[in-house]
């Protein structure tokens, strides 16, 4: 299973953005306090759309007591990594995997990165930008990891309980004779 895990995040309709996603994917969200914004706030639930009620996520006061509770192997987002995010073989671990993503000003705490630093990774950028927003860092670096899995679990097509993978057909022209 795919983990999303943001370290103290501080915009609400990030995290919101990020909550779609992780339903999106089925991955399980971890906030690690503490948070910009109260969790029941309305730009949080207005990002998070109609999706709300299908979210499995957890808020956590540390990142120690989070880390205590969940085994697996952690990968960290930052724009110190001296790897790119596409490096890692994710295919190979059979264990549960966490993405973990700093808060938008300053990432995640610089002695955890440190402490970790042969599983940090960075999206690469010019050097015109330090970093990605937090909520399309997720989604990129996310399907990335579900790419090299295979898309376990995912919709390859439109779900016959939406619109149906043949919908488009519908709008075929038929040649006049």
């Amino acid at each position: 299973m795919i983990h999303i895990v943001l370290y103290e995040p501080e915009i609400p309709q990030n995290t919101g953005n990020i909550m779609r996603t992780c339903v999106a994917i089925g991955a399980k969200l971890h906030l690690i306090e503490p948070l910009g914004f109260k969790i029941d706030e309305a730009k949080l639930r207005r990002s998070a759309l109609d999706y709300y009620e299908h979210l499995d996520y957890h808020v956590y006061k540390n990142f120690s007591i989070f880390k205590e509770n969940h085994q697996g192997e952690y990968f960290f987002l930052t724009r110190y990594g001296k790897q790119n995010y596409v490096d890692f073989d994710f295919k190979s671990i059979h264990e549960d995997i966490y993405l973990v993503f700093g808060k938008e000003s300053t990432g995640i705490d610089k002695y955890l990165l440190a402490q970790h630093m042969d599983r940090c990774f960075r999206i690469p950028t010019t050097d015109k930008v330090r970093a990605l927003n937090l909520s399309n860092a997720v989604a990129l670096v996310s399907y990335e990891v579900l790419r090299q899995l295979g898309f376990p679990n995912l919709e390859l097509t439109e779900p016959e309980n939406m619109k149906g993978k043949d919908f488009l057909d519908q709008f075929i022209k038929k040649e006049t004779p």
